[in-house]
């Protein structure tokens, strides 16, 4: 796999890139890993709903085609790219986002940091009073409270005590996998007040700094580089 630092770049002209070597791709053409650090935007995914956008104030907003509702890009977080042909790596989109998944919570595992998974919610989650806690997390309880007659039950929250530290979103064209997952480094949290994150209302998000880890965009993208690469190779 050919690993590209792209450095700082806006979000548009990597994603129209993206597109085009997707498209243009062969069954021969090797795979690439981009690593990119973006100019503050927001992205909304094809299925994204405006009411998730709370008030992005000077900040672009920008139409994509990968996955997923809003979320946010900006200086400190690593963003990085697979452009993948699933096929000739032997598996499909279900297993894809499980690898990369993979290679977030084995990045975060170096810096000790544990992640953690939630159902239904792809990326990456850590427990904001304890993230170097490896104990897994225990599935929301049931609600305690009897709903009045009619009304429907409350559902437990499936983030309470949890910040997103890493979010995934992809688009699959003709077997091939673009866009790609990021990890909050050191960054500027507040523009994430400005959305719902990925479609989630009051779900926190957290960098690495905030919870302790005082480290480099670099280091971490030297891990996250060779812990995709090894999830993605055959």
């Amino acid at each position: 796999m050919k690993v590209v630092n792209l450095g700082r770049r806006p979000y548009a002209g990597i994603e129209e890139a993206m597109r085009q070597f997707t498209a243009q791709r062969l069954s021969n053409t090797p795979d690439e890993l981009w690593l990119v650090e973006h100019d503050p935007v927001f992205t909304q995914g094809v299925a994204g709903r405006e009411q998730h956008l709370l008030m992005p104030g000077d900040i672009p907003v920008v139409r994509t085609a990968r996955g997923g509702q809003v979320t946010y890009h900006g200086p400190g977080q690593v963003v990085a790219y697979p452009l993948v042909d699933l096929r000739r790596l032997g598996i499909y989109v279900k297993e894809y986002v499980f690898r990369l998944e993979t290679a977030v919570l084995q990045t975060l595992a170096e810096l000790q940091v544990t992640g953690h998974r939630v159902h239904g919610a792809p990326g990456i989650y850590v427990r904001i009073d304890n993230p170097f806690d490896h104990a897994p997390l225990v599935p929301a309880a049931a609600p305690v409270a009897v709903p009045l007659a009619g009304d429907p039950a409350p559902l437990p929250d499936p983030f309470e005590g949890l910040g997103k530290l890493a979010a995934l979103g992809i688009k699959v064209s003709n077997h091939c996998a673009y866009h790609g997952l990021a990890v909050n480094v050191r960054m500027d949290l507040e523009p994430f007040t400005r959305i719902n994150p990925c479609g989630y209302a009051g779900l926190q998000t957290v960098d690495l700094y905030s919870l302790g880890i005082d480290t480099h965009w670099d280091k971490v993208a030297d891990v996250l580089c060779r812990r995709l690469v090894a999830m993605l190779s055959p």
